[in-house]
């Protein structure tokens, strides 16, 4: 069996598994067959005899006959050395290959090289081994029976094999770029091969506890009736924590105000008194938590609240407990049966490796949820859930009405009327800046810059960024009492504002659309007509933009993200964000992931 671990060279190119070997293709192949025809400006590959050969001016300049095609052509070597003297004496018979142009009417080869052997397609690889040592490893490991055995098609090995040992350049490539079956295949190994590391990375370990308490009198209690989409979120979550021989490892996606919220709560009833941690990145977030859970479940559980500036209720015997990463350092927390984290790409390694040893036992672990706000590609999901779980929450409670307007400096003076008149009836308005400090760098006004300016128009002006010390403060005093908020993309996730109903994004064209989507996501939070501006000074607006500007659907974005982008952030900390793929193109190649998908599903 291949193990790329017991071959040195293989370590040396980081390469685990033997299609990461095969996929490592040539970059560019040198074509020492003979020419059956001469082109301009096209390398020529012939069988000649030197008719002549003398120095000029320090250049060698030599007459040939081109046997094949029964004509005359000379070369010129302006880097002449001893060999090609010696090489090039009259009446020697040589295999040559240069380019051919023609010069005065008379064709010319320029530095044209003397092969020793020809007749063959070359590959030429770009690593960090020498040429034959990657050769050897393709020669030794590619093969049609090891690459039968790595689970590939018929149509993917010969790809691999024929890109790899070409007769001809012909069976390579369709005007300068490799054939469309080729493409296609080297799409699909490419695909199969990140789905079955990714498989075989995933890590099994049984429940602590098997969880099976009963949701029900808490949704029977709410308000509101939940979504479609909530409900089957709540069904996979409790077969996943009924389940004797694998802990819960599932990643709950959900766009600005679909309602994750009352899965937690669900969550946190079926594990009842074997008890839960609910963990947020900041105490706003945790604090939102707290509010909404004593609002729904404190008749049926013992909530506990924990930040590092305070604590309400015992923590030691609560069956919820809320909190930041404060949690980590108590050295007195009881064991749960359910972890739930809120956000974790916003956890420092260091906390995430805590959290791993908080839900971690000796043969089994805590069942693990995570809830995250920013919608991924459908395409992403088939992906990442060979490695996790994965329940995306599409429909919304409610139906958002949010405007998006993309304005420009003409535009401002009537962005100033509709924010006064948003003032006037108590609604709240928060302008987002690309930077806090001026920048030659970047043609926007920056915070500061701004300050003066919206206090000396406006009352209860409110500022704070990512390193304002007291920004969790200064949030909470704008909710109650603020009418504007300037700001940079800190408040991106952040604290719940009823009263917001506007939201100015300058430099718009400067952010992604995951971000815009996010920052937008702050209005239109409980189905009151809202307003979100796109403001640029680009002289023509980006397509992106227009796009953006015509949904709301966060699934939708993160699809148009991807297409802009050629890329996507990958699950944090499942696997590397960035653009993972040479061939394979997330936003277009949808079929051949799902291919892939099914393949992958029998292997063990």
């Amino acid at each position: 069996m291949f193990q790329a671990s017991d071959i040195p060279l293989l370590k040396r190119l980081k390469k685990r598994t033997l299609l990461d070997l095969a996929l490592t293709l040539p970059q560019s192949y040198n074509d020492t067959t003979l020419s059956t025809a001469i082109e301009e400006n096209k390398t020529l590959t012939a069988r000649v005899k030197v008719v002549n050969a003398v120095m000029i001016q320090g250049r060698l300049k030599v007459e040939l006959f081109l046997k094949d095609f029964n004509t005359t052509a000379s070369a010129l070597f302006f880097r002449t050395t001893p060999y090609h003297k010696e090489k090039f004496k009259p009446n020697a018979e040589l295999i040559i290959s240069g380019r051919v142009n023609h010069y005065r009417g008379q064709l010319q080869i320029s530095q044209p090289k003397a092969l020793s052997d020809y007749g063959k397609i070359v590959p030429k690889y770009k690593t960090i081994l020498k040429e034959s040592e990657i050769r050897a490893l393709i020669q030794n490991y590619i093969t049609q029976q090891s690459l039968q055995r790595a689970g590939l098609t018929q149509g993917e090995i010969d790809t691999l094999l024929t890109l790899h040992n070409p007769k001809s350049l012909n069976e390579i490539y369709s005007n300068g770029t490799f054939k469309e079956e080729h493409l296609y295949h080297l799409k699909s190994i490419e695909a199969y091969n990140h789905l079955v590391k990714l498989k075989r990375k995933r890590i099994v370990t049984k429940p602590s506890k098997v969880l099976t308490g009963d949701p029900t009198p808490f949704i029977e209690s709410l308000p509101f009736a939940l979504t479609t989409d909530q409900k089957k979120a709540i069904e996979s979550v409790q077969k996943d924590l009924a389940n004797p021989n694998k802990a819960a490892k599932r990643v709950i996606i959900g766009d600005v105000g679909s309602g994750k919220t009352m899965v937690i709560l669900a969550a946190a009833m079926i594990a009842g008194k074997d008890k839960t941690i609910l963990m947020a990145p900041t105490s706003l977030l945790a604090n939102q938590l707290y509010e909404e859970a004593t609002k729904y479940i404190a008749n049926y559980l013992n909530i506990a609240f924990v930040t590092q500036k305070s604590t309400i209720g015992d923590y030691k015997t609560a069956d919820l407990i809320i909190g930041t990463h404060a949690l980590l350092y108590k050295k007195d927390l009881p064991k749960v049966a359910l972890l739930i984290i809120d956000e974790q790409h916003r956890f420092g390694a260091n906390q995430r490796a805590m959290l791993d040893a908080l839900v971690k036992e000796e043969n089994s672990g805590a069942h693990f949820l995570q809830l995250s706000a920013t919608p991924i590609p459908r395409t992403q999901a088939m992906i990442e859930s060979e490695l996790i779980d994965i329940t995306t929450i599409k429909t919304l409670p409610y139906e958002k009405k949010i405007d998006t307007r993309i304005i420009k400096r003409q535009d401002f003076p009537s962005l100033l009327e509709h924010i006064e008149e948003e003032i006037s009836k108590e609604h709240q308005i928060i302008i987002v800046y690309p930077l806090v400090e001026p920048s030659t760098e970047v043609p926007y006004t920056s915070l500061t810059e701004a300050q003066n300016y919206w206090e000396s128009k406006f009352d209860n002006v409110y500022t704070t960024h990512g390193k304002d010390k007291e920004k969790e403060d200064t949030l909470l005093e704008f909710r109650e009492k603020g009418n504007i908020l300037l700001t940079t993309t800190v408040i991106e996730v952040g604290i719940s504002l009823p009263r917001l109903t506007t939201i100015v994004i300058v430099g718009a064209e400067r952010f992604g659309l995951a971000t815009l989507h996010q920052l937008r996501g702050r209005v239109g939070r409980y189905g009151i007509d809202s307003y979100c501006y796109l403001y640029t000074n680009a002289q023509t607006v980006p397509k992106r933009l227009e796009e953006f500007a015509r949904t709301l659907d966060g699934f939708k974005i993160a699809n148009l993200d991807l297409k802009y982008r050629n890329s996507g952030d990958l699950l944090d900390g499942v696997t590397q964000s960035g653009r993972a793929f040479k061939w394979l193109d997330l936003s277009e190649d949808e079929k051949i992931i799902e291919e892939a998908k099914k393949r992958v599903k029998n292997i063990s």
